[in-house]
């Protein structure tokens, strides 16, 4: 039924460079930015910071959404802090979600999202290719996994992690 592949996208670990290299080579045409919040701290990652970002992905000729119903909330968020304070473990350093973070996102943003008006959006912009970013180099350390993989099983699109 839908026509396009969808990708994850982090940024960190990479450079600018690499980063935008990243989507050109993979041909990605629209970009959907999950993020809470559309700025990361300090210099080496501002490249993603939202108007620079949006101003480059149109440069190359990439689409940009943003689609924060689909960012954790911070209760949600919280619940990852507490696991990740409980292993001593730094955001950085994840491997995985945990399983209580992955339940709260599953039952208050997942459950609830209108993917049919997201899904219309991409069709309406012919994509091909869709990139769903956050910030984490792991995308199974972030909920961007989680959104690509629901996409991926409720709508059979391919899923394929940058």
């Amino acid at each position: 039924m839908y026509n396009f592949d969808i990708y994850t996208i982090g940024v960190y670990a990479s450079t600018e460079d690499s980063f935008f290299r990243k989507l050109i080579q993979n041909n990605i045409d629209t970009f959907c930015d999950i993020r809470q919040r559309r700025g990361v701290r300090g210099s080496q990652y501002s490249y993603v910071n939202s108007l620079y970002l949006q101003n480059k992905l149109k440069e190359i000729g990439i689409n940009y959404i943003y689609a924060k119903e689909l960012a954790p909330t911070n209760e949600i968020r919280e619940k990852q802090h507490i696991e990740d304070a409980l292993k001593g473990i730094q955001k950085k350093n994840r491997r995985e979600l945990s399983i209580a973070f992955r339940r709260a996102y599953k039952d208050l943003i997942l459950n609830d999202f209108d993917f049919t008006f997201l899904l219309y959006t991409l069709q309406r912009l012919s994509c091909k290719k869709v990139a769903f970013f956050c910030v984490e180099e792991n995308p199974f350390a972030c909920h961007r996994s989680l959104v690509a993989t629901e996409l991926h099983n409720k709508y059979n699109l391919k899923l394929r992690h940058l």
